[in-house]
């Protein structure tokens, strides 16, 4: 057991932190690299950066839209709040960055970390009875709307338990082997998933507004395209 747990605390995860990183960087440069081609080839080169920058804060902080579906709109903020700060800011996390790179940083208090692990626990369970129970969600979603929070969950429960050993009904050594197999995988899975959202979500105002930049002609050529050159759009 200490074999493995080693193997997945040292190698699985230099492999699964190199997918993640890298993975992730190449989506966000492939999309760079296609907004500047769309933006170079557009009849119309200006881009309201500004008015994009203040439309992506408040994508990523919808406090507008809270009316529309309140419940569902606090979930999501309180669910991405909890899966982001407690694996970055947890004390024993930062213990081992430290080991391995030397960096180190602030931790939050241990309180805050169990509470918000609860709270992503009851948010992606909250979450899924949500997706199953309403149909629209429910038509559109695909096996990994379901996988991923549920290895989420897997991820922030085998840790709050190995954190608490006196709740933990299996043995220390079971449940952090537990944590840290899914938490790899996890990290694997992101950039070949919906969750490479956590970089593209903030390029997606910018996507969309280059899109809508069309390059000159591109309403003949479109016609041309279809058969269609002599008809009225």
């Amino acid at each position: 057991m200490d074999a493995w747990l080693e193997w997945t605390r040292g190698p699985m995860f230099r492999v699964a932190m190199t997918f993640f990183v890298l993975g992730l960087l190449r989506l966000a440069a492939l999309t760079i690299l296609e907004i500047r081609r769309a933006v170079r080839r557009a009849g119309d080169r200006n881009i309201p950066y500004r008015k994009l920058a203040r439309a992506t804060l408040a994508w990523l902080l919808p406090a507008r839209k809270v009316g529309h579906r309140p419940f569902h709109s606090l979930l999501t903020v309180l669910f991405h709040v909890s899966i982001l700060v407690v694996p970055i800011f947890l004390g024993m996390h930062i213990m081992l960055w430290a080991r391995g790179t030397g960096l180190s940083w602030p931790a939050i208090p241990n309180l805050a970390a169990d509470a918000l692990t609860l709270l992503a626990l009851g948010a992606a369970v909250a979450l899924a009875i949500e997706r199953v129970s309403i149909q629209g969600p429910r038509v559109l979603s695909h096996f990994s709307d379901y996988a991923f929070p549920l290895l989420i969950a897997v991820v922030f429960g085998s840790g709050f338990l190995t954190m608490h050993p006196a709740v933990n009904p299996i043995p220390f050594q079971a449940s952090m082997l537990i944590h840290a197999l899914a938490a790899n995988l996890l990290l694997i899975f992101v950039p070949f998933s919906k969750l490479s959202h956590v970089v593209l979500m903030p390029l997606a105002q910018l996507v969309s507004e280059a899109a809508w930049h069309f390059p000159p002609h591109a309403g003949r050529d479109v016609g041309l395209a279809l058969g269609k050159e002599h008809e009225p759009i």
